[in-house]
């Protein structure tokens, strides 16, 4: 979700959807245990135990239109046991756009596990959800040296599809060396579907509905390469326009629209 060149990176998705992926060489984890989750059963703002926010309208680095609120249950709200990340259009001048952008920042972060988020996406041209996640201390420097992993990136003129993207100072969308896939995804909007990536000292996969669509080798060339040797948090938000969620327009009639979250769980190897 930051500072993305996306003329290159719709380029690469046509010619291919990208990237080596060394299905045969990576040997999966089989048991995991759980150490963190958020099944939403409870009512009103989230657990401010496990979530925080980052707030305002910068842009983000990618020209997006939303002003980001702070525990504001218009934008983010738990509720018949689900969290709702919803987008508005308030009508009421500069920032009429509000939203949020979740963050487990210091609440909760890790370094390898499995991350599964079982979640239903907003409908609507020009609206850009995202699971992903960031480097907790930025050890390595500012993005992208530290590193940035995409669970799940949709944007709404792509109806059927869902990408998951690694970003580090060596492969990232500015010098159009990203890794990133795309998969075809059936009623995004309609149903539930497990957005998912398993990480290790050595790989990260990218699993749709337990199903693996995308493996990343750690080549063993440094951080510059592979920053994904340190403590990473999880984001949730829903982006309104910008330069890739926007990049055929906005369609006013689609708000409010929110994502949908049953559950977020974080499980470590044993």
């Amino acid at each position: 979700m930051k500072k993305k060149n996306y003329g290159l990176f719709l380029l690469l998705i046509v010619c291919g959807y990208t990237a080596t992926v060394q299905a045969q060489s990576i040997q999966r984890h089989k048991k995991w245990k759980l150490v963190w989750s958020d099944e939403f059963n409870y009512k009103g703002v989230p657990d401010s135990t496990k979530w925080g926010y980052q707030t305002g309208r910068s842009g983000w680095g990618n020209n997006e239109l939303q002003l980001y609120t702070a525990a504001d249950t218009n934008n983010a709200k738990v509720q018949n046991g689900s969290l709702f990340i919803t987008a508005r259009n308030t009508g009421e001048g500069k920032y009429k756009y509000t939203s949020a952008r979740m963050v487990t920042k210091n609440k909760g972060d890790w370094k390898y596990g499995k991350l599964e988020v079982k979640a239903r996406l907003p409908k609507g041209r020009g609206l850009w959800p995202a699971i992903w996640m960031l480097s907790t201390d930025d050890s390595y420097g500012g993005w992208p040296a530290s590193g940035e992993i995409d669970v799940m990136e949709h944007v709404g003129y792509m109806k059927d599809s869902i990408f998951g993207s690694l970003h580090s100072k060596t492969y990232n969308h500015v010098i159009g060396t990203q890794k990133t896939k795309g998969v075809f995804i059936a009623h995004p909007y309609d149903q539930f579907h497990l957005y998912a990536v398993e990480w290790t000292p050595d790989h990260i996969i990218f699993l749709l509905d337990n199903k693996v669509y995308y493996q990343v080798a750690n080549e063993h060339k440094g951080h510059e390469g592979w920053p994904f040797d340190k403590r990473f948090y999880l984001l949730l938000n829903v982006a309104v326009g910008g330069n890739w969620g926007g990049k055929e327009g906005l369609d006013e009639s689609v708000f409010p629209a929110a994502m949908q979250v049953d559950y977020v769980r974080m499980y470590e190897s044993f």
